[in-house]
C-alpha cells in the first residue's frame, strides 16, 4: 500500500522538568539477551486533529515522573546492562502529515499492507551507537484521525510496563494533573548472582536463533467474535466441570490446527510457548506502578499425532490449563538459580509462540479523543513461528489472532481448518 506522507519535524522530547542525573540497574529479566530489541507497533486513532502538537506535550511532562525512558543503554563488560540518564536524552519524536485520509488506506486493518517504514520514526540518532529507548511518529491524516508508529525498547519494559506509559502520556494529554499510577523502577526483585552466569553473560547477545531454518512464515490473521468464545467456554464447563479463558480457547484451537495442517511425522514432538505475567509471584508481590519486565515462558510439549488427532481441543485447553498451574513453581526455581536458562530460545518448525496483548493495556490509551481504533504489532523474526492474540477493530467486539506460522505449502489448509472451526456452530 503506497501512499506519500511529509515528515516535518524531528526532536529529541525531554522532560519539561529537571530530572535526575543517575545510572540505573535492570533486572535481571531485562537483562536477557533476547530482549535487546526493539517492539514496533502500529496504533490507528480515527480522531485526533493537531494530535502531534499535544502528545509532544504530554510526552515532556510524562517524562519527568518515567525519566529512564530518556537515557540510554550501556553495557558493562560482562554483559550487565544499565540506564544512563544523564538529562541531556530523550524521546525521538517525529511529526508528520499526509493529505491522504486513513478510509482510503482502509485504516490500515490488513497488516501485509501496511507501509511501516513510512509509518515508523526515520532518521533515528546515536549516541555512541545507543539509540533513543522510546521513538515515536505522529501521521495526521487529513479526515482528522491520526496514526502513531512506535519503537519500544524491550529491555526497560514489557508490553504491561509500555502500555501503562503510554497511559500516563494519555492522562496528561487529557488534562489530569495527577496520574492514576505513579511509576515504580524497582528492578532488584531478584538478586543479580543467582543466575549471573547463564543469563547476563556473554558480553555479546548469541545468535538468534543460533542457526536460521530454512523457511518462510506466511501471515494470516483470524476475528473470532466474542459470542462464539463465550458459546466454547460455556460447552468446555459442561463437559468437564471446570472454567477456561479466551486465551486458552484460541491457543488450543491455534496449536491443535496448526500442528494438523504441518502434517508433521507422527512420533515429532511439538510446543507451545507462550509468556505470563509473573509481577504476583515476586516475593513480595512487585508495587503498583512497576514498568519493566516481568513475564515467565509457559512451555508445553506433546506428540504430534496426539495434539493433531488424538486429543481434543478441549483436551488441549487441559494441557495448558495444567501447565499454568506449574508456573509459580517454575518461575520460584528461576529466581534461585536451579535448572537451565528457560529464556534461551528454541526455534524451529515444530516449536509455535503465542503472545497475548489484547489485555496489555494498548487499546484503552486515550490522548483526548477516544481510545485507538486498533493496535497493529510489526513481525519480528520472519523465521520464529508465532501468533498475536489482540482485539478486533472498533465497534466490533472479539478478538483478532494475527498469525506468522506456516510455510505457503501448508497455509490454505492451515486457513480452511482455521476459518471452519472459528466459524462453525459446533465447538466441539
Amino acid at each position: 500500500m503506497a501512499f506519500s506522507l511529509t515528515r516535518v519535524n524531528r526532536v529529541l522530547i525531554q522532560a519539561c522538568e529537571t530530572t535526575p542525573s543517575v545510572v540505573l540497574d535492570l533486572s535481571l529479566i531485562d537483562n536477557i539477551p533476547v530482549l535487546r530489541c526493539f517492539a514496533r507497533t502500529i496504533h490507528v486513532f480515527t480522531h485526533g486533529p493537531d494530535a502531534a502538537r499535544a502528545i509532544q506535550k504530554a510526552l515532556a511532562k510524562a517524562l519527568v515522573s518515567y525519566y529512564p525512558l530518556s537515557g540510554r543503554l550501556k553495557e558493562l563488560n560482562q554483559g550487565k546492562l544499565q540506564i544512563d540518564c544523564t538529562g541531556k536524552t530523550g524521546i525521538w519524536f517525529v511529526d508528520a502529515v499526509t493529505d491522504v485520509k486513513l478510509e482510503s488506506v482502509g485504516y490500515f486493518d490488513n497488516l501485509m499492507e501496511i507501509p511501516y517504514d513510512d509509518l515508523l520514526p526515520d532518521q533515528i540518532p546515536k549516541d555512541d551507537d545507543a539509540e533513543p529507548l522510546v521513538q515515536m511518529q505522529v501521521t495526521q491524516f487529513s479526515c482528522g484521525g491520526f496514526v502513531m508508529g512506535l519503537r519500544f525498547c524491550h529491555a526497560i519494559c514489557d508490553g504491561l510496563g509500555a502500555a501503562q506509559f503510554l497511559t500516563a502520556v494519555g492522562e496528561i494529554a487529557c488534562g489530569q494533573t495527577n496520574l492514576g499510577v505513579s511509576p515504580v523502577w524497582h528492578r532488584d526483585f531478584i538478586p543479580q548472582q543467582h543466575r549471573a552466569n547463564d543469563v547476563i553473560s556473554p558480553a555479546i547477545p548469541p545468535p538468534f536463533p543460533p542457526a536460521f531454518p530454512e523457511y518462510k512464515l506466511e501471515h494470516l490473521s483470524f476475528d473470532i467474535p466474542s459470542d462464539l468464545i463465550e458459546r466454547f467456554k460455556r460447552e468446555f464447563r459442561a463437559s468437564t466441570g471446570e472454567i477456561c479463558s479466551a486465551f486458552e480457547v484460541i491457543a488450543a484451537c491455534f496449536w491443535k490446527l496448526r500442528t494438523e495442517a504441518i502434517n508433521l511425522r507422527e512420533d515429532t514432538e511439538v510446543k507451545l510457548v507462550f509468556f505470563a505475567n509473573c509481577r504476583h509471584l515476586v516475593n513480595p508481590p512487585l508495587p503498583i506502578g512497576f514498568y519493566g519486565n516481568c513475564f515467565f515462558p509457559v512451555k508445553i510439549s506433546a506428540g504430534s499425532h496426539e495434539i493433531s488427532k488424538e486429543k481434543s481441543v478441549f483436551d488441549v485447553v487441559k494441557l495448558i490449563k495444567q501447565a499454568k498451574t506449574k508456573l509459580p513453581e517454575e518461575f520460584e526455581k528461576f529466581v534461585s538459580g536451579d535448572g537451565d536458562d528457560p529464556f534461551a530460545p528454541a526455534v524451529g518448525y515444530n516449536t509455535l509462540f503465542l503472545s497475548e496483548w489484547g489485555k496489555l493495556g494498548f487499546n484503552q490509551v486515550d490522548y483526548g479523543w477516544g481510545p485507538p481504533l486498533h493496535v497493529a504489532p510489526i513481525q519480528g523474526l520472519s523465521i520464529v513461528p508465532a501468533g498475536i492474540v489482540g482485539s478486533v477493530p472498533l465497534p466490533k467486539k472479539g478478538v483478532r489472532l494475527m498469525t506468522w506460522c506456516v510455510e505457503e505449502t501448508h497455509c490454505q489448509l492451515f486457513d480452511d481448518l482455521m476459518t471452519n472451526k472459528l466459524t462453525s456452530n459446533k465447538t466441539e
